[in-house]
């Protein structure tokens, strides 16, 4: 039998690697929380977390770099500045923005609207307010709008007045107007004291004394009594 002295020796190595073992298991334990922690606050610090990599935005879509190289099988629609559209072949998925606006107005399809020159002129004098004798951007009359847009689309050269343009130009039944063909009103004064230019579907293009440059009907039941018949100039 082992002395008294001896088991305690012994008793006290068995304390002394148990508790060595013990530590080492907490240290090993201390070691991965402290990785982990680490890990945490270098994504903490850096605040940098990037979703989506390599990509680029146009006006209207998101395309990353993986749709941009698939050999161009996504392409975007061309913008209206780079629509080219030649007589008789307008289509819906080439118009140009002055076409569906003005579709609308007119009551008209797109494929009617060919003539991009005549809406973009219309398009710069929509809404200039109207005045007597006026020919400028700030105020127009009704003869020298007719002017202006005959000049600059159809290059006409026109007299200065409705009454004057109406006696220079050659007569129309009215079932033969066509695009750019001037229609005539008396509204006071003269026998032909308004003009227009026609357009599609019945309407006119014209500088209104109430609202300025717009377009009206000639079956609107303030003009159509006043309609006094159309006119050409030779196209």
């Amino acid at each position: 039998m082992l002395s008294i002295r001896w088991k305690q020796i012994l008793y006290g190595t068995v304390m002394v690697m148990a508790f060595a073992s013990c530590k080492s298991i907490k240290g090993i334990g201390a070691k991965d929380h402290s990785t982990a922690k680490t890990r945490k606050t270098n994504i903490g610090r850096s605040g940098d977390v990037k979703f989506l990599d390599d990509i680029s935005v146009k006006p209207g879509s998101v395309v990353t770099s993986k749709h941009a190289s698939s050999g161009g099988s996504r392409r975007s629609r061309p913008a209206a500045s780079e629509m080219v559209v030649a007589p008789g072949d307008v289509n819906i998925e080439r118009a140009d923005w002055l076409q569906l606006k003005y579709a609308i107005v007119l009551d008209a399809t797109v494929e009617k609207l060919k003539n991009l020159e005549l809406l973009r002129s219309i398009d710069h004098w929509w809404g200039t307010r109207y005045c007597l004798g006026g020919n400028t951007e700030n105020c127009i009359d009704c003869s020298g709008f007719t002017l202006a847009v005959m000049r600059d689309v159809y290059g006409k050269a026109l007299p200065r007045t409705a009454q004057e343009q109406y006696d220079k130009s050659d007569r129309l039944e009215t079932e033969d107007l066509q695009e750019g063909d001037l229609v005539f009103f008396h509204t006071s004064g003269r026998a032909i004291s308004h003009v227009g230019i026609y357009l599609l579907n019945n309407k006119f293009v014209h500088a209104a004394t109430s609202n300025g440059v717009m377009v009206s009907d000639l079956n609107d039941p303030y003009w159509k009594p006043r309609y006094r018949g159309a006119g050409r100039f030779g196209r």
